[in-house]
């Protein structure tokens, strides 16, 4: 780094970038985690040590108190990352250091706590909102304290914990829960040891893991874990060695790394340790290059962690920053694609195989050849080639585990009508009945009656020439007959079956004032016809839409919206027939693609992020009890327009798509934390 920083912040940014602020200093500077280059930026209005910094749902971050007694009412300020800027934000209480600060649900950060600058601890705590730039007091907390940890639940409160009730008075082992609510705090059981100088970490369960800190005067190796559902602790595994101010990151893996700290003396350490939740247990893992007190952490987006800062021995303060490389990574590589493809599909059989089909070369030539992946052995052979070169096209399992690919293009002026069905006993395709109009980028859902409603899409180059129409594949036939058309003509949009036997079809791009459309709209197969549902949020296209648990909810993320790429998402409640807006993704992702996992997460990959990033590399996945999106890794390139199926161990297969260099024949495995 360009300054030797002690208790700075790193704030991972949306472009990929990381904010490194402050650390007994004014100075800020970026990461960039691709060529490992530091880059300075304007400094802030003051230097500020043991502050927070909070990723606004914006994108931009808010930095808070830190340093000494004149960080009062001036004491925050905003970094935008669109143009690497600072601005003033006014209106804090009192000056605030070894406070917290925590994004809450709805876009307001609550700070809580810290220190007023004579080393006396606040029960204050305030909420931020970024709509107007403006404070406001809410409820006190039922012990006052600072240096203490703060932590998100599930259901939306924040779980404050430990610290001391002055800067040398008493360490703390009670807990309270703040509800945003009701604006009002809730003492919860105490922690089996007290706690300062510790850390708190949300796992991929929903408990908190809180780790080591001064249990009164001397370290500990103690951890324990809260569970929200029953506000108890339980005691876990002892961490190797006692630390206090060290750091804690949630891995993609779903383990815990903890670096650094102190023993309570000298010397500071460079030991490191991974804790696994499926065992409790703590291990000992490759020791950092330098050793650190007082440094800061972050998890990067390829599953990475950078640590950066601190004091390495009394007396001095550090500049370096190193990387901490998981050997359990998300992403890895799968055998390649002979034959570079994208605007594929991938498709996976009743055998375990997955079936790749068609797709765009490089030069944007219809393919008609297709493969067939073997997990076990990661291979790929050839099968039968399709009767009609296409890309763009559907694909389909049927019930009786044959494949249906439907329509599709031939080239930038032809929409296809053919359509074929592949026989994985045989290995064959056979050509069936064709659809009444040819169509591209429309949707392919099974019924429960083993029937294939098709629906949408486009017909043409222009936007008139999107399709309301929709129609039905008869696979005991083999034919096509039309049905009642949707009440909205849609490309891009997305189609999920439900519980009940209908089809929820939302969003899309078409034609007029309504060109990016909020509506939903219901199939129902007993009468062949369309019924409005509840309109979504946000108006969107190319988004995904996954059936969540037992199919009593839909996720919809992501898209194109009428001001570019979107981050939001929402749940439509299938009972109810209504929407709710849940927590934004973590990038915004147009022509993104997703499944549901086997722990009933959804991975959604890649896609397209607009202006500045471009077509995507990352990953992410969201967890629905948690309403919260994790980092999934990156892929070994940028890369959309993919094929991606689930494959019989778990995990997920992304096969071909298209990225800077065009076509590509990478393919990619991803493995999902337990």
């Amino acid at each position: 780094m360009a300054s030797v920083r002690v208790d700075a912040t790193a704030t991972l940014l949306r472009n990929g970038y990381v904010l490194v602020a402050g650390g007994g200093t004014s100075a800020a500077e970026l990461y960039d985690p691709r060529t490992g280059r530091w880059f300075s930026l304007s400094a802030m209005a003051t230097s500020r040590q043991r502050h927070t910094a909070t990723l606004l749902t914006s994108g931009k971050v808010l930095v808070v108190g830190g340093g000494t007694s004149v960080l009062a009412a001036g004491g925050a300020e905003l970094f935008d990352p669109d143009t690497n800027s600072w601005s003033a934000v006014t209106g804090l209480d009192v000056p605030r250091s070894q406070h917290t600060a925590t994004l809450l649900p709805d876009g307001r950060v609550l700070v809580v706590g810290g220190d007023s600058g004579a080393g006396n601890a606040l029960a204050t705590s305030l909420l931020f909102t970024p709509a107007t730039n403006t404070w406001a007091v809410t409820g006190r907390m039922v012990a006052a304290r600072l240096g203490h940890s703060a932590t998100l639940l599930p259901d939306g409160q924040v779980l404050v914990v430990g610290g001391r009730d002055s800067a040398n008075g008493n360490v703390l082992a009670t807990a309270e829960r703040y509800d945003p609510m009701t604006g009002e705090w809730t003492a919860v059981g105490n922690m089996t040891t007290q706690r300062n100088g510790h850390t708190a970490t949300l796992l991929l369960s929903g408990q908190v893991l809180v780790s080591g800190g001064f249990s009164g005067s001397l370290a500990t190796d103690t951890t324990e874990l809260f569970d929200p559902g029953t506000g108890t602790w339980t005691s876990q595994g002892l961490l190797p060695f006692l630390c206090v101010f060290h750091t804690a990151t949630l891995l993609t893996s779903g383990q815990v790394l903890v670096t650094g700290g102190s023993t309570g003396g000298q010397p500071y350490l460079d030991r490191a340790a991974l804790y696994s939740p499926a065992t409790g247990v703590w291990t000992e893992t490759a020791a950092m290059a330098t050793r650190r007190i007082s440094h800061a952490a972050a998890l990067l987006p390829s599953g990475d962690v950078l640590v950066l800062g601190g004091v390495p021995q009394a007396g001095s303060r550090n500049a370096s920053a190193e990387r901490y490389r998981p050997s359990l990574l998300p992403w890895s590589p799968a055998a390649s694609l002979v034959t570079a493809r994208s605007q594929l599909s991938a498709t996976r059989l009743n055998t375990g195989d997955v079936l790749v089909a068609g797709g765009a070369s490089s030069s944007g030539t219809a393919l008609s050849s297709a493969v067939l992946y073997d997990e076990v052995t990661n291979t790929w052979r050839d099968t039968a080639a399709l009767g009609t070169a296409r890309f763009l096209h559907g694909a389909t399992t049927l019930t009786d585990g044959r494949v249906l690919v439907s329509g599709g293009q031939q080239d930038a002026s032809t929409w296809l009508s053919a359509t074929e069905v592949y026989a994985p006993a045989t290995g064959t395709w056979t050509p069936v009945g064709a659809l009444g109009t040819g169509r591209s980028r429309h949707t392919a859902t099974v019924l429960s009656s083993g029937k294939v409603l098709v629906t949408g899409g486009a017909s043409g180059a222009s936007t008139s020439a999107t399709l309301a129409s929709a129609e039905l594949f008869n696979p005991a036939t083999g034919t096509w007959s039309p049905t009642g058309a949707m009440g909205h003509a849609r490309t891009y949009h997305a189609a999920v079956p439900l519980p009940s036997g209908e089809v929820l079809v939302m969003g899309g791009s078409s034609t007029g004032t309504d060109a990016v459309t909020t509506s939903a709209e219901l199939y129902d197969p007993a009468t062949g016809t369309w019924r409005p549902t509840a309109s979504m949020a946000v108006a969107r296209y190319g988004h995904i839409a996954v059936p969540l648990g037992n199919g009593s909810q839909v996720l919809v993320a992501g898209g194109w919206g009428v001001d570019g790429p979107l981050r939001s998402a929402e749940l439509y409640d299938v009972a109810r027939g209504t929407w709710k807006t849940v927590a934004s993704m973590n990038m915004p992702r147009y022509l993104a693609h997703a499944t549901v996992l086997s722990t009933g997460r959804v991975l959604v990959v890649t896609g397209e992020g607009g202006t500045g990033l471009g077509v995507l590399d990352s990953a992410e996945v969201y967890d629905a009890a948690m309403n919260a999106w994790t980092s999934a890794g990156i892929l070994s390139t940028r890369n959309t327009h993919h094929g991606l199926a689930l494959l019989p161990s778990g995990r997920v297969l992304v096969a071909g798509g298209s990225g800077s260099g065009g076509a590509r024949v990478a393919a990619d495995l991803y493995s999902p934390a337990p």
